[in-house]
C-alpha cells in the first residue's frame, strides 16, 4: 500500500480505502448538532437588572500593598462562592475629568450581585464578617466612608 503525506504531517493510505469510523464520527456529530443539543439543557432565565454597591475609599500610600492583597488573596476568592455574586472591582483613581470630589477618595470597590436580598445575606455571613475588615482596616476613615447602592436600570 502506498502512503502519500496528509495535511497534517504523517501520512495517509492512497489506495482506495474508506475511513469509515472518520465518516461515521462526523455523521453523528452533525446529526447532534442537526437536532439542537443544547435545547435539552435547561433554559436559564437571563436577569440583567443587578445591584451595584460603590464604596469610596481613602487608603494611604504605605498600605495600598496590603490592601490589594487582602482585596485580592483573600477578598475576592471568598465572595465569588456566594450565591448572587456577580462581579467585584477594585479601581484606583487616574484623575478627575470634571466636578470635584474628596481628595483622598483614591481607590473605589465595585460589588455587584443578582439582588440586594443575596448582597445582604452575603454581608450577614461569617465569611464576610471575617474578609471585609481585612480590606476595610487599610482606610484612614473606617466608620462613615461613603457607601452607595444602585439599582441596574
Amino acid at each position: 500500500m502506498q502512503h502519500t503525506p496528509g495535511p497534517l504531517g504523517g501520512s495517509r493510505p492512497t489506495g482506495g480505502h474508506v475511513n469509515r469510523r472518520g465518516i461515521l464520527r462526523s455523521a453523528f456529530a452533525a446529526t447532534i448538532a442537526s437536532f439542537g443539543f443544547g435545547r435539552f439543557a435547561t433554559p436559564v432565565r437571563a436577569q440583567t437588572r443587578h445591584i451595584r454597591l460603590y464604596v469610596e475609599m481613602d487608603v494611604p500610600a504605605a498600605r495600598e500593598r496590603e490592601m490589594l492583597d487582602a482585596f485580592h488573596n483573600t477578598f475576592v476568592p471568598e465572595a465569588v462562592k456566594h450565591d448572587g455574586y456577580i462581579r467585584v472591582k477594585m479601581l484606583k483613581r487616574r484623575s478627575v475629568v470634571q466636578g470635584t470630589v474628596p481628595e483622598a477618595h483614591n481607590y473605589r470597590f465595585e460589588l455587584e450581585f443578582e439582588s440586594e436580598e443575596l448582597r445582604q445575606k452575603w454581608i450577614a455571613s461569617a465569611p464576610h464578617q471575617r474578609v471585609w475588615p481585612l480590606v476595610e482596616r487599610t482606610m484612614k476613615t473606617q466608620k462613615d466612608y461613603p457607601v452607595v447602592l444602585y439599582d441596574e436600570v
